[in-house]
């Protein structure tokens, strides 16, 4: 399965950004239209240990405890997010694989 994420430091998303209020609409709508839930917040990710060198540059050393993602299976909804949080990175991956055995795995 591909999965389509975004990420960024805790502080970014919880203090700068209400990413909380978007979350909260979209949980909402999925509600409101019968459709199951299809994205994740993920503290820490598991799956940026194979980005390590990637994301090094650009998210400026941060550690993995203080990295969030937001992982979803729509790439429509990652895409929106990126637009709307345009200081984010995003990516994807596909999993269950050899190296991310669990792609929702987190610390």
């Amino acid at each position: 399965m591909k999965y389509y994420f975004i990420l960024a430091t805790k502080e970014f998303l919880f203090e700068v950004e209400p990413v909380e209020e978007v979350l909260r609409e979209r949980a909402h709508y999925y509600t409101s239209r019968n459709k199951q839930v299809d994205f994740w917040i993920l503290p820490s990710p598991g799956f940026v240990n194979l980005y390590a060198n990637e994301l090094k540059e650009v998210t400026k050393n941060n550690s993995n405890d203080n990295l969030v993602a937001i992982v979803s299976t729509d790439v429509d909804f990652i895409y929106w997010l990126k637009l709307r949080y345009q200081n984010v990175l995003s990516g994807s991956f596909n999993a269950p694989t050899a190296k991310i055995t669990q792609p929702l795995a987190h610390n």
